[in-house]
């Protein structure tokens, strides 16, 4: 690959076959910036490439199974595994991250959680 002409992402998941990858360089397009390092590529872009055409199959199909089912010919228990074991492979954010220690300590300053609440919180923390 040469840095004369960009290349598709699927052409570079095809070629490393899934193997794990770092980018060292990313380069601007309309600009002379040149970014160096190791950037670990996105979770859906470590999927392979059929993988990454299902999930955006899936999201256009919004989160059909039904319509998942007409898409590529295969019946729901197929479809709910596939998308089973992609889940395996992404790691999920929490949404919802425990609150600060101080805060819950603040709440229960202020009488908003009773003090079992507040050691449910604290204890319930990573």
């Amino acid at each position: 690959m040469s840095d004369a002409a960009p290349h598709d992402w699927h052409e570079l998941t095809e070629l490393t076959a899934g193997q794990a990858i770092v980018v060292e360089r990313v380069r601007l397009v309309d600009k002379d910036i040149a970014i160096e390092g190791a950037f670990a590529p996105p979770q859906l872009a470590q999927l392979t490439a059929a993988d990454q055409v299902f999930v955006a199959a899936f999201v256009r199909s919004h989160g059909s199974i039904k319509e998942m089912e007409q898409v590529f010919g295969v019946s729901y228990p197929t479809i709910k595994a596939r998308l089973n074991r992609i889940a395996q492979r992404l790691d999920f954010i929490d949404t919802s991250p425990a609150p600060p220690r101080g805060e819950v300590l603040d709440r229960l300053a202020r009488g908003e959680i009773t003090a079992d609440e507040a050691i449910d919180e604290m204890e319930s923390r990573p």
